[in-house]
């Protein structure tokens, strides 16, 4: 008596996509096993001998066993001449290499060098727009040498312009960068992380400077003092809330309220241009 239980096609289908791999006779009459393609189940169909007992033939019929891949004389897809399938590979890949510090640090200092370079590209832009003759002089912070971008004489509006246009690009750079990426503290992205660093902080060092009135007399802020009618301290603290804000922003992406001040902040500055130059041109 030997039987092909509709069980037995159905698992091999489901779980080798229709057609075993491999089939053996075993020692029983009738017995085979079946290798699968998608899964390392062995299965395995007994039917009854003749002349088995009854014993015998209870234990044998339509018997399927479903054994482990560590069992011995198990085949795996493998090792039945098939690939792995894709998602095996995916698992027996190496794993990438840590990323190197030394590298992270030298990314993070050229996204630095990016935002310093953007910013003096903000101040060149504005005076060629107004052919104000750019040109550079070296300039000195206490102890630390430095340079400044210099200019013919502009009225009071285009000074001003001309002045907060490296603030204007450091503050459309964070709003892009935490806008696109809000959630850019958890990303590993020490170039992006050093241009908002730069961004904010030099911001902030301004900010701090106006407020002491501290610097050499070429300084940004005073600038924008002089056509604003302010002492130089309202300028900084004006520079100083963006820079806390996207700060906050990096730290706690969730923290709306944040975001909207900080735009508001940034678009108020522009507003002071056009609402002041009205009476100042």
């Amino acid at each position: 008596m030997r039987r092909a239980p509709l069980a037995l096609a159905v698992l091999t289908f489901l779980c080798g996509g229709g057609t075993p791999l491999r089939s053996e006779a075993g020692p029983w009459s009738g017995e085979a096993s079946f290798w699968t393609a998608a899964e390392p189940v062995r299965i395995v169909h007994r039917s009854v001998p003749a002349g088995a007992s009854g014993a015998e033939a209870s234990r044998a019929m339509n018997r399927m066993e479903w054994m482990a891949s560590s069992a011995p004389g198990l085949s795996t897809p493998a090792a039945a001449g098939q690939a792995p399938a894709p998602g095996d590979q995916a698992a027996s890949a190496p794993a990438p290499p840590p990323p190197s510090r030394a590298a992270d640090v030298l990314k993070f200092l050229a996204g630095g060098a990016t935002g310093l370079c953007a910013h003096e590209a903000g101040h060149l832009a504005f005076d060629y727009t107004f052919d104000a003759g750019p040109g550079v002089r070296r300039v000195s912070f206490g102890p630390l040498p430095f340079f400044a971008i210099t200019h013919d004489p502009l009225s009071p509006r285009r000074e001003f312009t001309v002045s907060s246009a490296g603030f204007w690009v450091q503050e459309l750079g964070n709003e892009i960068l935490l806008t696109a990426r809000p959630q850019l503290r958890g990303e590993h992205a020490p170039m992006a992380k050093g241009l908002l660093a730069f961004n904010v902080l030099t911001s902030m060092a301004y900010a701090g400077a106006a407020i002491a009135h501290a610097g050499p007399p070429e300084r940004d802020t005073r600038s924008m003092a002089i056509f604003l009618g302010v002492d130089e301290s309202a300028v900084g603290a004006m520079l100083l809330a963006p820079a806390v804000l996207d700060a906050v922003r990096y730290y706690r992406p969730a923290a709306r309220w944040a975001m909207w001040a900080s735009r508001g902040a940034k678009v108020a500055t522009v507003l002071l241009v056009m609402r002041k130059g009205r009476t100042q041109d």
